[in-house]
């Protein structure tokens, strides 16, 4: 296996073990001064790996009614109009969208995108490599904001706020 693709599924696999078997409660309450919550960091982790791995490499991609107006950067739980998917609804779409990565793009790694997308941050991404290395930063940064968000939660449930 690519070494890419075992630090995308290790990512993975950490941010998933991160929410496993917590209560909805404390995925979808949103701390004090926060504007987003546990179940928006996954839903927006999966739609931006969604459009990096796939809509720039020419593939379809797998996003569910909603998934764009609730979980693309600058939304907010608060402007949800509507149920959330459930924690384990975004658990298995996290979890299969590793294998159909791997499965897609295996042998498309070093291929040149036909429109080369820069990042707020200025980083232009030309090979589908590029796009899938720069999810594992986004993910990390994620992964960061969901431990952040469970701590501050939990602070609040226990009324040490």
């Amino acid at each position: 296996m690519n070494p890419l693709f075992k630090q995308l599924e290790f990512i993975r696999q950490l941010t998933i073990r991160a929410v496993e078997g917590r209560p909805e409660s404390a995925l979808n309450a949103v701390p004090n001064g926060f504007n987003n919550n546990v179940s928006w960091n996954l839903g927006h982790i999966y739609y931006v790996q969604e459009r990096f791995a796939f809509h720039f490499a020419g593939e379809p991609m797998l996003l569910p009614d909603n998934f764009e107006r609730m979980f693309a950067s600058g939304t907010k739980p608060a402007d949800w109009n509507g149920e959330a998917p459930s924690s384990e609804t975004l658990i298995k779409l996290l979890a299969d969208q590793q294998v159909r990565i791997q499965r897609s793009l295996q042998d498309r790694l070093y291929e040149e995108v036909k429109a080369p997308y820069t990042t707020k941050n200025g980083l232009t991404l030309r090979t589908v490599h590029e796009f899938l290395s720069y999810t594992l930063y986004h993910e990390g940064m994620h992964y960061n904001a969901i431990g952040l968000l469970l701590r501050f939660a939990n602070r609040e449930a226990e009324g040490k706020a």
